[in-house]
């Protein structure tokens, strides 16, 4: 079977122009100008892109599915999460399998592949938590990357919990090194945290926007600034998750400057809602209570900036959705028992697209670029995923850049009952989702099923 999708505008991170996409198993055999199309044959299937753009998948590489946290359990799993993450256009996660302390890496991501096996709508890969680094794990680090999980995640933050120690990161680092992977921070000194949430509790202070307050940007700029120099001790690349704030920024941006392998992600919710929105009245602002936390609005503009001029390389989600009812709500008496996450996997492209390219704060060469080219890259899919060329996997958008929809969690697909951007009229969407060749989204309408996304094993770490 052929599918062909004509007479559309290709963009990828570096070009745009005119194209035919030819299309067999799941493969993109073709890219032909309209003139010829008589010459390339027939096509069984044919989706007219005219007055449209062809884009790449986007790529969501930071999800938390189905996830245990603060004492309930992140309210998407593998398919509700990964049907939600088609409809918004994206074609390709990496969730964050956890290995529990005091046990083996392996039994933490068998875990993670028994919660997507048969579920998952779109591909899917795993980046491991490492939670307790000793020689086991480090020697369970290399056989893992065998078989296709090359990053790590470590961190700083939450003590008692996640929390691993310097001297642990160091290690691990190392390790990194050796076998090829990539190492994902979190970066927030979280002992100082713990320290002033606990004297703010103290003070009276339970409110949600004091969970932003007593989590200031110089934890995260520490954490960063500590993260980068071990890295750089033990010559490995670094990849820093969800950053938030201008001072953590800064510090990547030395590290770059210096010439060492280090990258960044920010997420929309740093870009598109602020403190004023934790701030809210009543028990509103808990809908905004993630970590690293919301920062004031004015602190958007330098994100905005880094991502334009490369000095952060990725926008990806952190979806770790909770609902007001039966979830946030066990933190009304305290911001601390509030459950830290927020729903984006179906409105990252989205909101990207409306609030980036439309308002010229980036061009479509880097809205793909930073949705789903320099993830692939970063994270071992390219040159399968992330982009529109011959021999890559059919993951493809057919991308109006003037679909109008109003972002409501109501007709919205994320198994949460509440949006960040409740009532904010959006343009730009995708009117086809195909998922190596196969139609799995059209007009809004799911057209795919469970268990169409498989597990994808990704290729170590070569960008530095």
């Amino acid at each position: 079977m052929r599918t062909l999708i004509k007479d559309g505008t290709v963009v990828t991170a570096v070009d745009t122009y005119k194209a035919d996409v030819w299309i067999e198993n799941g493969i993109i055999t073709g890219l032909t100008h309209p003139a010829q199309r008589a010459q390339y044959g027939e096509a069984q299937t044919v989706i007219d892109a005219a007055g449209k753009y062809v884009l790449p998948g986007g790529i969501d590489a930071h999800t938390h599915l189905d996830m245990p946290f603060g004492g309930t359990t992140s309210s998407d799993d593998f398919e509700t999460g990964t049907r939600a993450a088609a409809h918004g256009g994206t074609t390709t996660i990496v969730d964050f399998a956890i290995q529990t302390k005091g046990t083996a890496l392996r039994t933490g991501l068998d875990a993670w592949h028994a919660k997507a096996e048969g579920k998952a709508a779109v591909d899917y890969g795993f980046h491991m938590i490492t939670t307790d680094v000793n020689d086991s794990t480090v020697a369970e680090m290399g056989q893992l990357v065998n078989e296709g999980i090359t990053s790590f995640k470590l961190f700083m933050a939450y003590p008692g919990v996640l929390y691993v120690d310097d001297g642990q990161i160091f290690r691990a680092m190392q390790r990194a090194r050796e076998i090829g992977a990539l190492i994902c921070m979190h970066a927030e000194n979280g002992i100082a945290l713990d320290v002033l949430i606990k004297q703010a509790l103290e003070r009276g202070e339970t409110a949600p926007k004091y969970h932003s307050l007593s989590r200031p940007q110089i934890a995260e700029a520490e954490g960063t600034h500590r993260a980068l120099c071990l890295a750089e001790m033990a010559g490995a690349p670094v990849y820093i998750v969800h950053l938030s704030a201008p001072r953590a920024l800064e510090k990547v941006l030395e590290a770059r400057d210096r010439g060492m392998a280090a990258y960044a992600e920010t997420c929309p919710q740093y870009l598109f809602c602020s403190l004023d929105d934790l701030a809210r009245e009543g028990f509103e602002g808990a809908k905004y209570v993630c970590t690293p936390p919301l920062r004031p609005k004015e602190m958007q503009e330098d994100l905005w900036r880094g991502l334009k001029t490369n000095d952060l390389q990725v926008v990806s989600t952190d979806h770790c959705p909770f609902c007001m009812k039966g979830q946030k709500d066990l933190g009304r008496a305290s911001f601390a028992q509030i459950p830290n996450g927020m729903p984006g996997v179906e409105t990252r492209m989205y909101l990207m697209w409306d609030g980036g390219v439309r308002t010229g704060r980036i061009s479509m060469n880097r809205f793909v670029e930073i949705t789903s080219t320099a993830p692939a890259k970063i994270f071992g899919l390219y040159p399968h995923k992330g982009t529109v060329a011959v021999g890559a996997d059919a993951d493809l958008l057919v991308w109006d850049g003037e679909m109008e929809h109003t972002l409501d969690h109501a007709n919205m697909h994320m198994r949460v009952d509440y949006s960040p951007y409740e009532g904010r009229t959006v343009f730009g969407g995708a009117t086809h989702v195909l998922s190596r060749g196969r139609v799995i989204v059209e007009h809004g309408k799911y057209q795919g099923k469970k268990g169409d996304g498989r597990f994808v094993k990704r290729s170590t770490f070569s960008l530095g």
